[in-house]
């Protein structure tokens, strides 16, 4: 009985990972071919040296943290009105020139919500029963209207904002159906580009690989960070540059209430001529399930702690001065990047290839066994930026998560709707608007279109004197 082939066992005995063949007197020959395409589909030198730069750097010593200066952190006390309008303005200006594109990270499925769908398909019970994907595409829809309105000739004309969606091998295929058979959502199909982020074998302990099947290499996505490696690869960062873009909003699928292509956020990121930034939310309580932004080691670059790795006693502390938490600066994933840095990010994390590992129960052909993923996540950027500032956000007019289903104390796409109704509803009043209402005004409100108004701007002409029954949408 012919035994694998050759050169491929030679390869692998190279690299310590001759054990994928174990059960190969057992394939039938249909199933020796798949394991053979899976086999030499592994950049095997790449993943050798991933894995002992990764296991290599957890037995570094970590520079201590410390809390993030002030002088990293626009706050919303800060900030005057005349401020919030010129960037604004800027902001703007520059989307009108095509300078600003979109990059979106929906590479997860909904599984947590209940759903085997690409979380951006999920409908989190709004009036409208829009998905989050239709919110944020129509928010791009009102972003460019407003830019194509601000140039004052008209002799700039019409530049659509390019979007590029990163999927995952788990959502690709779902994410492209789903666009199309909504039609864009009002977007041109040609302004949207899908890519997918790569994935990396699983290992054991020990680093090696891990069978699911006997043809066939355990693998997982290797985590939002890896979205620099796939832009690398499949040249769309060269596509950004021949587009004449030089910003990058990116973005995580899951939040009712993002900000898409926010031109303030943009005129600020314009204004103070960094390479990166990143929109934060105060910390609500110190045990609130998020990552805070600190500095690592005095005047060190700015990094994100996970909060299951924060100790408790920091987490607690607070500043003497202010009162408040002294780490406090929560990352929502809301990141503003020139494109000349997500360039050097993508070389950089490929150069160091150090990765996350993540311990985890991984389906393989002896049940559910112990094992690592390698993943890198979008705020290890930080660590390569030389001029990092941080945008205070307003929680309820911004962050509004769906990550868990309905019945869970939190991040649930019950809570989430809330959060947009009572937004909106605020936005009526301000406008002059009246609500009346069937069930207690805290449990509903009302909605209105991103297309009508991306942050509560025009809508006196609509509302004023006239009143709404909640719950609602307003779409004129």
């Amino acid at each position: 009985m012919a035994g694998p082939p050759q050169p491929l066992l030679e390869r692998l005995k190279d690299y310590g990972q001759e054990d994928a063949f174990a059960l190969w007197d057992e394939l039938s020959p249909s199933e020796r071919e798949i394991l053979v395409k899976d086999i030499e589909s592994l950049d095997l030198p790449r993943l050798d040296r991933i894995l002992r730069c990764s296991l290599r750097s957890q037995g570094l010593p970590t520079p201590a943290i410390e809390p993030v200066s002030e002088a990293n952190v626009s706050t919303i006390e800060e900030r005057t009105m005349e401020e919030r309008e010129r960037w604004w303005k800027m902001g703007l200006k520059a989307i009108s020139e095509g300078k600003l594109a979109v990059l979106l990270l929906s590479g997860g499925q909904g599984t947590r919500l209940g759903s085997s769908d690409p979380k951006g398909c999920f409908n989190i019970g709004l009036p409208s029963g829009k998905s989050l994907f239709q919110l944020q595409a129509e928010r791009i829809l009102c972003v460019q209207k407003l830019a194509a309105q601000s140039v004052a000739d008209g002799a700039g004309g019409f530049v659509p904002i390019h979007w590029y969606i990163m999927t995952s091998p788990f959502t690709d295929e779902a994410t492209r159906k789903f666009f199309e058979s909504h039609k864009y959502f009002g977007l041109e199909a040609d302004q949207v580009t899908f890519f997918q982020q790569g994935t990396l074998p699983c290992v054991s302990k020990d680093g090696r690989l891990i069978m699911e099947t006997p043809f066939s290499v355990a693998k997982a996505p290797d985590g939002n960070g890896g979205v620099y490696s796939a832009l690398k690869s499949s040249k769309l960062l060269e596509e950004m540059a021949m587009r004449g873009v030089r910003y990058v909003d990116c973005y995580g699928v899951d939040n009712a209430l993002v900000r898409v292509a926010d031109p303030t956020f943009l005129g600020y990121f314009i204004d103070k001529g960094i390479t990166a930034a990143a929109k934060v939310v105060r910390k609500a309580y110190p045990q609130e399930k998020v990552g805070v932004f600190v500095q690592r080691g005095k005047g060190g670059p700015l990094s994100v702690v996970e909060y299951s790795e924060l100790d408790q006693s920091m987490a607690c502390a607070i500043n003497q001065g202010t009162g408040r938490l002294r780490f406090c600066w929560s990352n929502v994933c809301l990141h503003m990047f020139t494109l000349d840095f997500l360039n050097q990010v993508a070389n950089g994390l490929e150069k160091d290839s150090i990765y996350h590992l993540a311990e985890k129960k991984i389906p393989s052909i002896h049940g559910h066994t112990t094992g690592l993923k390698l993943e890198q996540f979008i705020f290890d950027a930080f660590a390569y930026s030389p001029s990092t500032a941080l945008f205070e956000a307003v929680r309820e007019e911004e962050f509004a998560p769906v990550k868990n289903a309905n019945g869970s104390s939190y991040d649930t796409p019950d809570s989430a709707r809330l959060l947009v109704l009572r937004l909106h509803t605020r936005w009526v009043v301000a406008a002059g608007g009246f609500l009346t209402h069937s069930v207690p005004l805290y449990a509903t409100g009302v909605e209105i279109s991103p297309l009508l108004s991306y942050a509560g701007e025009n809508l006196e002409a609509i509302c004023r004197a006239r009143t709404f029954h909640a719950p609602c949408e307003i779409t004129y």
